[in-house]
């Protein structure tokens, strides 16, 4: 489990000086007006950075040879992170309402065992609440798919 935790602290501190490196280009200091626009970010860098260097270090300090993943507990990581990988590619093709709506149905019989009925309610309830929500009242178009269009969306 070590090399795990070495490898994400090692990848974690890099994303942490690419962020400092980011906000030195675009203005890391103090202007006359306040903070310039790379301020904040730059000091949410060094923290990454800093508590990245730190989980490295205890990580290669203390090398345990635990498992790092079971295959059980794999299989329920897997169960979650597939479909939701697939449910993000659905909704370029089928729009974000229908995507949902699959995906909440999908769920719920699969991992619920919940009936048809109180499938087709809930998953189509929270895709048509949402499309009035963001839609109608907000006035923010999410990515639409062949039913919307077919609708006039």
């Amino acid at each position: 489990m070590w090399i795990v935790d070495a490898v994400v602290a090692a990848i974690l501190c890099g994303i942490g000086a690419i962020v400092m490196y980011n906000s030195i280009k675009v203005g890391a200091g103090w202007g006359d007006d306040g903070p310039r626009s790379g301020y904040f970010p730059f000091y949410i860098g060094l923290i990454i950075v800093a508590s990245s260097l730190t989980n490295l270090f205890l990580a290669l300090r203390n090398p345990n040879r635990a498992v790092f993943v079971e295959r059980r507990q794999l299989r329920l990581v897997l169960a979650v992170l597939i479909p939701s990988v697939i449910y993000v590619l659905l909704i370029r093709y089928a729009g974000i309402y229908v995507a949902s709506a699959l995906f909440i149905g999908v769920f719920m019989r699969w991992q619920g065992k919940f009936g048809l009925v109180k499938i087709a309610l809930v998953s189509l309830g929270v895709s048509v609440c949402l499309f009035f929500m963001f839609e109608i009242w907000f006035k923010v178009s999410l990515p639409k798919g062949p039913l919307e269009a077919m609708l006039g969306y």
